[in-house]
C-alpha cells in the first residue's frame, strides 16, 4: 500500500490528515525528530506541526523526548502498539452499540426494496446479507463473485450458519453442501441469462438480487417477505434440478434439456434476466445504489419515491 493510502485509512480510524502524516513521518524516522524534522519529511506546515504533534501526544500515539540540550523531541508508538490499541478501541466501541443501538430502534413497518448499482455496492450489501446470517444462507454465484466473498462465506459456516450454495462454475474450495451447475455449461447459461446472475439470502429474511457483466453490476437489496421468498426457492429449485439430473441417464436429461419444445420456449426469452436488472436501476426514483431508502410505485401525477 502507498503512504497515501495508509494516510487515508489512519484518517478513517480518526486522524486528521496532518497527524496521519506526522505519525507517518515519525515512524519512517526511526528516530527522535523535533518539529522542525517533523514538518520537513511530512510536509505538514510549520506554523500548525507543533498543534499536530501535541494532539499526537495528548493521545498517546506520539512521546516527548527531552535531549540533552533540553529540546524537545518526538516518538511515535510503535506501528503494532497504535493498530492493538484501535482495535481495543473499536471493538469496545462496538461492543457497545450492539447492546444500546438496537434497544432505540422502532419496529420497521415498511419492507425495503433498494437498487444497488456498481460492483463493489452489491458485494458489499451481499457482505452485509452473509455476516448477519445466524441461521441459513443461500447463495447463488458465478466464480468471479465467489472470491471477494469467500471468506465471509466460510466464517459463516465456521459459526454453524447452514450455508448452500449454487454455484455455476467450479468452486475450487467448496463448502460441504456447494452443487455445481452442470446442465447447462456456463456459457450457455450467461447466453440465457445475459448476466452472471447472483443471489444472496441470509436467515430468509433479507436477501441481495444481482448480475454482473464486463465490469458492470446492477441489482438490489430487500427484505420484503414476497421477494425473499422468491429468491430462496430460486435458489432451492436450481439445485433440485441439478440433483435431478445427476440421477437420470446423462443422454435422455440432455436430449430432454435440449429439445423439449416447453423448455425452448421458457429459455427463449436471452438476456431477460440482465435487461430486468438494468430496467431497475434506471427507472427507479428512489432508492439508489447508497440511499438505502424504501420504494414505492408512484401514483400517476403524484410525486414521491417508490415503496414496497
Amino acid at each position: 500500500m502507498s503512504t497515501e493510502g495508509i494516510i487515508e485509512r489512519l484518517q478513517e480510524l480518526g486522524m486528521s490528515g496532518y497527524e496521519a502524516k506526522a505519525y507517518i513521518a515519525l515512524v519512517a524516522a526511526g528516530e527522535p525528530l523535533n518539529g522542525y524534522e517533523v514538518a520537513k519529511r511530512s510536509g505538514v506546515p510549520r506554523s500548525t506541526v507543533y498543534e499536530t504533534l501535541g494532539k499526537l501526544t495528548a493521545t498517546g500515539v506520539t512521546y516527548e523526548v527531552r535531549t540533552p540540550e533540553d529540546t524537545v523531541s518526538y516518538l511515535p508508538l510503535p506501528p503494532k502498539s497504535l493498530l492493538d490499541r484501535l482495535s481495543r478501541h473499536y471493538e469496545s466501541t462496538l461492543g457497545s452499540l450492539r447492546e444500546s443501538l438496537p434497544g432505540i430502534a422502532a419496529p420497521s413497518r415498511l419492507h425495503l426494496i433498494h437498487n444497488l448499482t456498481g460492483r463493489e455496492a452489491l458485494l458489499e450489501r451481499a457482505s452485509d446479507v452473509i455476516v448477519s446470517a445466524q441461521r441459513d444462507l443461500f447463495l447463488s454465484v458465478w466464480p468471479e463473485e465467489v472470491d471477494p466473498l469467500d471468506e465471509l462465506v466460510r466464517d459463516a459456516q465456521d459459526q454453524g450458519v447452514s450455508v448452500t450454495v449454487m454455484s455455476f462454475g467450479e468452486d475450487t474450495k467448496p463448502v460441504p453442501h456447494t452443487y455445481i451447475h452442470r446442465l447447462s455449461p456456463p456459457a450457455v447459461v450467461l447466453e440465457n441469462l445475459g448476466c452472471r446472475l447472483f443471489v444472496a439470502v441470509g436467515d430468509r429474511q433479507e436477501c441481495v438480487i444481482g448480475g454482473f457483466l464486463n465490469g458492470d453490476a446492477w441489482g438490489i437489496y430487500s427484505d420484503n417477505p414476497a421477494v425473499v421468498m422468491v429468491a430462496v426457492e430460486y435458489v432451492r429449485h436450481d439445485i433440485a434440478i441439478q440433483l435431478m439430473a445427476a440421477n437420470f441417464p446423462e443422454q435422455d436429461v440432455l436430449s430432454f434439456w435440449n429439445n423439449d419444445p416447453d423448455l425452448t420456449r421458457l429459455r427463449s426469452d436471452h438476456g431477460f434476466a440482465a435487461t430486468a436488472l438494468r430496467a431497475g436501476r434506471t427507472g427507479a426514483s428512489g432508492g439508489g445504489a447508497n440511499s438505502g431508502a424504501p420504494v414505492r410505485k408512484r401514483a400517476p401525477g403524484r410525486q414521491g419515491t417508490r415503496r414496497r
